[in-house]
């Protein structure tokens, strides 16, 4: 029996897939409750986990099928790390095989995702269980450590001495679920940047549906699903199998926060919703590759769109997330257009309203055309149409680097009605008709 709410306390070993079992099932306009564990550093100094990240076990949701779309609003973030550690990456080539992310090995004793201890604090204090060895497949080119006060809206990076003091307690500063097997990335104890303050904004890395075949968490999405494309482990496939099973669920998009809604397709039955990979804060870009991951509790609501058939996620963001010529027109800009219609004889003016494509691709001139074309097909416009909305009433911004976008630009009301979108951007704008 569907359940009007769905607690989510589990989460998975880095692999989505359609062929493991769902939590759930929760109810069509249900709830889900998850404790997120912090993605990105922790789960990429954990060999044992094979995706990059620990998102939470996929919800069912009711009545979900395949070719209908799921509207999941982010009804809120509340950030339970207290210190996170983050930076720039290296990679340590003899500690993995064609992918650090997936199919880490011990270069010692031959081990493939082996489980590991930790001895000390520091970059080297991730060891092989069966043989000792160090292990990690990733080390800092930079990184910092990073304390938030008690309200979460400020941050301040450490020395040397807080670094160390936050080390010796990551798992308590980090409030890393109970359930997750990560190794603790404030263990390592980065202190390059000291002294630095920056506002908390928090928002969802993952947040999506499960794709409808086995695929890392991490390359759930089309720049670093290219690194699936004939690669030597067992989640290799050729680029046609990539686009056609994603889901781009991996947007780190700064849209996707507290009170916006992500529209997300269906490839499997019930849906399979998830959550993870929460961000303290972040830029446009993502430029450094991470960001200050934190564990969260989230809560989501769900909503079933029957037959939307779209190929990757539609984000309704806040109005001030908007880019600025993508703002619903005003009733006093509209009467001033009005006037300035009647002058050049025309009669009647456009109703529109604001829609957010997202696009992923190997860099982000494919993720630009990959938003494009989406948005061609669910509204019916032509993408020359589309590149032209987006040039006078939106934008394209950068969600990551190297190949993740927002195409966001104001739509025709007429557009959005067929494709049966308007009513959620109708209440999320408190637009009138």
């Amino acid at each position: 029996m569907a359940k009007q709410t769905v607690f989510v306390n589990k989460l998975t070993d880095g692999i989505l897939d359609p062929n493991k079992d769902m939590l759930g099932p929760v109810k069509d306009g249900g709830t889900i409750v998850a404790n997120t564990a912090p993605g990105c550093w922790g789960p990429m100094i954990t060999p044992e986990l094979k995706g990059g990240h620990e998102v939470t076990v996929p919800v069912f949701v009711e009545g979900a099928e395949v070719g209908d779309a799921i509207a999941i609003y982010i009804e809120s973030i509340v950030v339970t790390s207290s210190v996170v550690a983050s930076g720039n990456d290296k990679t340590i080539e003899e500690n993995f095989n064609s992918d650090p992310f997936i199919d880490a090995k011990c270069s010692n004793c031959g081990t493939i995702n082996p489980v590991t201890k930790l001895e000390g604090i520091g970059e080297e204090s991730v060891k092989c269980e069966n043989c000792g060895a160090e292990i990690s497949p990733f080390k800092f080119n930079h990184g910092y450590t990073i304390a938030f006060d008690e309200n979460r809206r400020i941050g301040v990076t450490l020395g040397r001495e807080g670094a160390y003091k936050a080390a010796k307690k990551a798992k308590d500063f980090m409030a890393i679920p109970d359930s997750s097997i990560q190794n603790p990335i404030v263990n390592f104890a980065p202190y390059d940047i000291v002294g630095n303050i920056s506002r908390l904004k928090p928002f969802l890395g993952q947040i999506g549906t499960t794709p409808s075949r086995a695929i890392p968490d991490s390359h759930n999405a089309g720049d670093f699903g290219s690194f699936l494309i004939n690669s030597s482990h067992e989640y290799t496939m050729p680029e046609s199998e990539l686009k056609k099973h994603k889901t781009d669920g991996h947007m780190d998009i700064n849209k996707t926060r507290e009170g916006a809604i992500v529209i997300a397709p269906v490839k499997v039955k019930g849906g399979g919703v998830y959550v993870g990979d929460a961000h303290a804060m972040q830029g446009d870009g993502e430029i450094a590759g991470h960001t200050a991951d934190v564990s969260a509790i989230v809560t989501l609501k769900v909503k079933v769109l029957k037959n939307l058939n779209i190929d990757g996620p539609i984000i309704i963001p806040l109005e001030e997330d908007l880019p600025y010529l993508a703002k619903p027109i005003t009733k006093e800009e509209r009467k001033a257009a009005m006037e300035l219609a009647q002058k050049w004889g025309v009669d009647k003016l456009e109703e529109t309203a604001p829609i957010s494509f997202v696009g992923t691709g190997v860099n982000l001139n494919e993720a630009i055309n990959n938003g494009l074309e989406r948005a061609s097909q669910v509204l019916q416009l032509t993408v020359p149409e589309v590149m032209n909305r987006t040039t006078i009433n939106g934008a394209i911004e950068i969600g990551r680097a190297p190949g993740t976008v927002t195409v966001t630009f104001l739509a025709p009301v007429e557009t959005l009605k067929n494709a049966g979108l308007y009513e959620l951007i109708k209440e999320q704008y408190s637009l009138w008709d």
